[in-house]
């Protein structure tokens, strides 16, 4: 059985692989350290003073969120085969402070541990994307993954994700049925 494209997207999240965050109105894309956590929950992670800490920081006079796409692309060395695509996450970002960002780092640990947590309150910054939309784009498809079916799924396992890999290096005819893998 196929993973479902929300399990797709998971995977990516939970891949580590590099995000690049499109924030509205900014200069950009900038790279940024996010993490999915046990729950669903998306979050990033900056520096204030980097160029993504700064696209992240409210204008005066805005509310305390600011639109953003975070966008995370399976990009595979030339010959390595096949990807499962890109996955674009957007929503509405707000900065954690106090109890919330110390509960979210220890989240954000669980999920990929990085050195930058021990600074956050200290000059680094975790922020919570309240998710719009999700879209996942494989094999030149654009799958619609409503942000409810992102947050409850279960990333896809690696063995399922290397089958489909295989399936969609191979085409729709090579999986053995009219409905491909890929969507």
């Amino acid at each position: 059985m196929w993973p479902s494209p929300a399990a797709v997207a998971r995977a990516l999240v939970a891949s580590r692989l590099p995000g690049s965050l499109h924030v509205a109105c900014r200069p950009g894309p900038q790279p940024v350290c996010y993490a999915c956590d046990a729950h669903g929950r998306l979050l990033l992670l900056s520096r204030e003073g980097s160029p993504a800490g700064r696209a992240l920081r409210p204008r005066p006079g805005d509310h305390r969120t600011v639109a953003a796409v975070l966008e995370i692309a399976d990009l595979p060395c030339p010959g390595a085969g096949a990807t499962l695509g890109r996955v674009w996450l957007s929503g509405w970002v707000r900065a954690l402070e106090d109890v919330a960002a110390r509960a979210a780092a220890l989240d954000f640990a669980a999920a990929h541990p990085t050195g930058m947590l021990l600074d956050v309150g200290r000059g680094a910054v975790l922020h919570h994307v309240d998710l719009a939309a999700v879209r996942l784009e494989r094999a030149g498809a654009t799958i619609e993954v409503t942000p409810v079916d992102f947050v409850e799924a279960t990333p896809a396992a690696p063995a399922q994700l290397q089958r489909l890999r295989e399936a969609i290096a191979q085409g729709p005819q090579a999986a053995g049925r009219s409905s491909a893998p890929v969507r």
